[in-house]
């Protein structure tokens, strides 16, 4: 009898410290109806769970009308698998919340994949409920405030759009994120208005622009949904196609001017080299005159002359000889 009592006090006393340290939080899951047992609460200390947070939590689901059944819905044990995954536990109870009230389906296993993705669940949520606005550029770290694009006819246009997204669920993990949204609708909206004949088309109906952009499927494989681009902004900028009309022009009367500075160069090169032509056979002349009198010395040292003469009654030449005599000797009478 002594060891009975023994051991009902150690019962006792092993119950009032599981009911001093757990049951306010078995309690309260009691009342609240959330279906929290005290083996789960005894196996949250072993796993150094906090306990606060998991009963919050499942009190919260249950409150909101969300199911914790213990094999589909959100029970226990997935609490607790994807508090110690490293997941964020209110925020994906939250999020469900909300998107239960919205009428959106989320089930716990996507929100809690969302979660462990690395995205903001409840964010998604709320921006999948009322739909924010993203600047097309974004312009927060102090970067252009608005598109450039040019008209077929040349002419600048600055635009500034404002697009209206919600977020896509279904395609939240692995979707691409605001930036390719922003990137997809300035190269729409470029597009759109270079495809333009005339800025004036623009200006006339700035609708035209944020249409043609929108009918080409920018939010495929984001994790968004557009529900429209506004231009809020557009502004005529530089006659580009003038200033390049301009700047060829000059190009080609300088490459003009060059070819005319390189022709003229040669001509000049010609001209020197004829002059240097005539200059070498001035002075071949001049030689060949000098050589005359050398010849002519010569011929008379050598001795006699012929002198040619023609025969009426013949074509051939006939040669007559001149005799050189010396002083004392008188010439013929022909030869005076």
């Amino acid at each position: 009898m002594v060891g009975l009592g023994v051991v009902a006090v150690v019962i006792g006393l092993l119950i009032i410290a599981i009911f001093a340290k757990w049951g306010s939080y078995w309690v309260q899951a009691y009342m609240s109806g959330a279906d929290i047992t005290m083996k789960s609460l005894i196996v949250m200390s072993f796993l150094r769970v906090e306990h606060r947070l998991l009963v919050t939590a499942k009190v919260m689901a249950r409150q909101a009308g969300l199911s914790i059944d213990r094999k589909t819905g959100m029970s226990t044990n997935r609490l607790q698998a994807h508090h110690l995954a490293g997941g964020d536990v209110m925020n994906v109870v939250q999020a469900q919340i909300a998107a239960h009230r919205a009428g959106i389906d989320l089930d716990f296993d996507r929100a809690a994949a969302i979660d462990l993705a690395g995205r903001d669940v409840l964010l998604a949520v709320q921006t999948s409920v009322s739909p924010k606005v993203i600047h097309c550029p974004r312009n927060e770290s102090g970067g252009a405030h608005t598109l450039s694009a040019v008209a077929k006819n040349g002419v600048e246009l600055r635009v500034g759009a404002r697009v209206t997204v919600r977020t896509n669920l279904e395609q939240l993990i692995g979707g691409a994120t605001e930036e390719t949204i922003i990137a997809r609708v300035g190269q729409g909206i470029i597009t759109a208005i270079g495809s333009a004949e005339s800025h004036m088309d623009v200006l006339e109906m700035p609708s035209t622009i944020s249409k043609g952009a929108i009918t080409n499927g920018l939010d495929a494989n984001t994790a968004f949904a557009i529900v429209s681009i506004d231009i809020y902004d557009i502004d005529v900028g530089e006659n580009i196609g003038a200033r390049l009309q301009s700047d060829q022009a000059d190009a080609d009367t300088r490459i003009a001017r060059a070819l005319a500075e390189g022709r003229r160069a040669e001509a000049v090169a010609l001209e020197q080299k004829m002059k240097a032509n005539v200059s070498r056979n001035r002075a071949a002349f001049v030689l060949a005159e000098a050589k005359v009198p050398a010849a002519l010395a010569d011929a008379f040292r050598a001795g006699p002359l012929h002198r040619l003469s023609c025969d009426p009654s013949s074509t051939r030449p006939r040669s007559t000889p001149i005799l050189l005599a010396d002083h004392s000797t008188s010439l013929p009478p022909e030869t005076n």
